[in-house]
């Protein structure tokens, strides 16, 4: 595959820091930074399953473009170097490992996936280069006492299990529950979490869990078989193109189970079209994130945030819901670097991504803050459930945690 890179930086002025000999008397300990640039690594999906997921990368890229534009952060220009893994673990391995060694990035951020990142967390754990913000909520991510460099972005994949299987337990107390999982850690510990929240008392009311690899064409299989099991609550636990197929298939065969979905996988350009808007009627997941196709936030100012910079860095392709959430985690990521300063050592980073406080974003859902510390790995730890009407999501009820 042939790889990706994002270069964010001015030449010229790298070209002049280099042409010139200085080296700032901190740089042995901050390696990826000059008195010029701050060089930042990313492995993503550019090709393979998961490539719908793309809008991401380029909301990422484009917000530091901004932030560029402006002056940077302390005087210093953000380059951006992301390479394309296939979503394969050991093309992401040996991306990073370029990354590391031969590009020279100062830290890791929003690597893309569950497993993905777990392959590379152990080698960036022993070189203590910060793996910030991984785009995944896999359990294991938050892991401070084993693997303290590695910081997830994403809720807890076994959170947002468990309030799916609360809602379930609440307004379908006779349900026979079915869950269709990725069969790697993303998927394998929402299903813990859903077990986790029936209890031994109410363990009867899962019937069928089923999984599928990320290589398989279909998932129509699996969806029969859930359907054969008598499954009338299904919970999916996969990313896109699974979840896609899984809801028109689903309705192909006049299966109408009550449908959870994973946040996720829960784009209306990414999954629901490809799907059918009429065949997603109904669905149910829980975000964190505005709906920019939602009006009633035309008039926030967080919104209002979010369509200038879209309209004047994205191009209309990527002015999606996924694209939020790049444009999210970039802000965090300036955020940190903002409080920094000129302490950019690899340790000064890992401490000010983990001493952010009540942080807010333009684009989060009110009353949803972000806050880390030494013990507390997951910067989002509250969500909102929302159905889709046929046209978009309608949030409803109060925030809830797992």
């Amino acid at each position: 595959m042939v790889s990706r890179r994002l270069f964010l930086q001015s030449s010229a002025a790298v070209a002049a820091v280099a042409a010139s000999g200085v080296r700032a008397a901190w740089a042995e300990n901050a390696p990826g930074v000059t008195d010029a640039e701050i060089k930042i690594g990313q492995t993503f999906p550019y090709s393979g399953p998961a490539s719908s997921y793309v809008p991401i990368a380029r909301a990422e890229a484009a917000y530091f473009k901004m932030i560029n534009e402006k002056g940077g952060v302390n005087g210093r220009k953000l380059n951006l170097v992301s390479l394309d893994d296939g979503y394969s673990a050991p093309k992401t391995v040996e991306e990073t490992r370029r990354l590391i060694e031969e590009d020279g990035v100062a830290f890791i951020f929003q690597s893309f996936g569950g497993f993905t990142n777990l392959a590379i967390r152990a080698y960036l754990n022993e070189k203590k280069v910060p793996q910030l913000f991984g785009a995944a909520g896999a359990d294991q991510l938050d892991d401070p006492q084993n693997f303290p460099w590695t910081i997830g972005f994403n809720p807890a994949t076994s959170t947002e299990g468990r309030i799916y299987a609360k809602h379930i337990l609440a307004t379908k107390a006779e349900a026979k529950i079915g869950v269709l999982y990725q069969n790697d850690q993303l998927g394998k510990t929402f299903l813990t979490g859903v077990r986790d929240a029936l209890g031994a008392e109410h363990a009867g009311m899962l019937v069928k869990a089923v999984s599928y690899e990320v290589a398989d064409p279909t998932v129509d299989s699996q969806v029969v078989t859930l359907q054969g099991a008598g499954v009338d609550a299904l919970i999916i636990a996969a990313t896109n193109k699974a979840a896609s197929q899984t809801i028109r298939k689903a309705y192909d065969i006049g299966w109408t189970p009550d449908r959870y979905l994973f946040f996720g996988a829960a784009s209306i350009e990414g999954t629901l079209k490809p799907a059918g808007l009429e065949k997603s009627k109904g669905l149910i997941t829980a975000g964190y994130l505005k709906d920019p196709t939602d009006p009633r936030w035309q008039d926030d100012p967080g919104f209002g945030e979010w369509a200038a910079f879209a309209t004047k860095y994205l191009n209309p392709v990527d002015r999606v819901a996924s694209a939020v959430y790049g444009f999210s985690t970039a802000a965090t990521m300036v955020h940190v670097l903002e409080r920094c300063g000129d302490d950019l050592s690899r340790e000064n980073i890992l401490r000010q991504a983990l001493a952010i406080k009540d942080f807010e974003l333009p684009m989060l859902l009110p009353g949803i803050k972000i806050n880390t510390s030494p013990d507390n790995y997951f910067l989002i730890r509250q969500m909102q459930l929302a159905r889709f009407n046929g046209e978009k999501w309608e949030p409803f009820g109060e925030l809830i945690g797992g």
